[in-house]
């Protein structure tokens, strides 16, 4: 069981990716944008075996959020999502930081598949 921290502005994408993962046994959480999902990365001290975060949000967008996240916690496994393909070319100078971009909408097959690989990556 890994312990994975979802941020997402849109509700229920949120729900739904938490359903998703937690019904693969996963513990998880959830913020609603990039400055709470911080501030649960710095509250777990980094302690989450995986962040998924929307790239495209309100106050602090999934890839700030990542570059800061991964500045205070070097290590931490990090797989965005987007629905939008400008998000993906951002992401694209990322990849020290990030282990993969999904693109939205996706399935729950899909999710859940992209979750362990990501946790499976060393």
């Amino acid at each position: 069981m890994a312990r994975i921290l979802i941020v997402e502005d849109d509700e229920s994408v949120r729900a739904f990716t938490a359903r998703a993962i937690a019904a693969g046994g996963h513990a998880v959480e959830t913020a609603g944008d990039g400055d709470l999902g911080l501030s649960s990365i710095r509250a777990a001290q980094g302690g989450y075996d995986l962040i998924l975060s929307d790239i495209r949000m309100p106050a602090m967008d999934g890839i700030e959020m990542a570059r800061r996240a991964a500045n205070e916690f070097p290590g931490l496994k990090i797989l965005l999502m987007t629905g939008y393909a400008e998000q993906r070319e951002r992401a694209a100078d990322l990849q020290r930081i990030v282990v993969d971009v999904v693109a939205k909408p996706f399935s729950l097959n899909e999710i859940r598949s992209r979750v362990q690989k990501a946790i499976g990556s060393g």
